[in-house]
């Protein structure tokens, strides 16, 4: 499935994870000088944690790491615009399942490529507007400058409010965008039950 293959893609998904995953009075805060220090620290976190390449990672590393780097990616919200209009039309527990397996599948992808999270990350700018907000980076690995920007939004997970990740545009690519017009492909030469049971597949490998 072309939409699992990207793996760099992807991997810059889980990036953001990683920079995402903060004490919530620490994620709370909405200036501007705040947002990109948070950033900053957690980068610095997570490459303490991978620790120098060759690192070999027990499975509870591995387990722990998956769950550092998916933290805050809300998921349903991405689940949802990817899936677009058929989305409405699912009943709760049909929603609830595809977001489910949406999620498995990235989460567990996200381990795949661990040298990405690697990457030095530039942060060009931070705006803030209300509730939400947009982060501009440069992400570079082995010469290779790629401009990624955050879209954030200030909304209430696992009981407090504080930022998720929404998006990420990719050399001036949305990232959900993408995933939409993959699925709606699919939906539409072979229909929604044709996705799901690839999905359900791909899911328990």
């Amino acid at each position: 499935m072309k939409f699992f293959k990207n793996y760099f893609r992807i991997s810059l998904i889980v990036l953001l994870g990683i920079l995402f995953v903060q004490p919530v009075d620490g994620w709370a805060q909405r200036d501007v000088s705040d947002i990109k220090q948070l950033f900053e620290e957690r980068d610095r976190e997570i490459k303490a944690l991978l620790g120098p390449k060759g690192t070999e990672y027990t499975d509870e590393q591995r387990e722990k790491l998956k769950n550092i780097i998916n933290g805050n990616i809300d998921y349903g919200e991405m689940a949802q615009f990817a899936l677009g209009d058929t989305y409405d039309e699912l009943s709760a527990d049909k929603q609830n399942e595809f977001v489910d397996l949406f999620s498995t599948i990235i989460r567990d992808q996200s381990l795949n490529k661990l040298d990405i999270y690697r990457a030095k990350v530039t942060y060009e700018d931070i705006t803030v507007e209300g509730d939400s907000a947009f982060v501009s980076t440069i992400a570079e690995m082995d010469k290779v400058r790629t401009p990624v920007g955050y879209e954030l939004e200030y909304e209430e997970k696992n009981g407090t409010q504080q930022w998720v990740v929404t998006d990420m545009i990719i050399d001036d690519v949305s990232t959900a965008g993408s995933y939409q017009r993959q699925f709606q492909r699919i939906i539409r030469k072979k229909g929604f039950d044709s996705l799901m049971e690839t999905l359900r597949k791909r899911a328990a490998r």
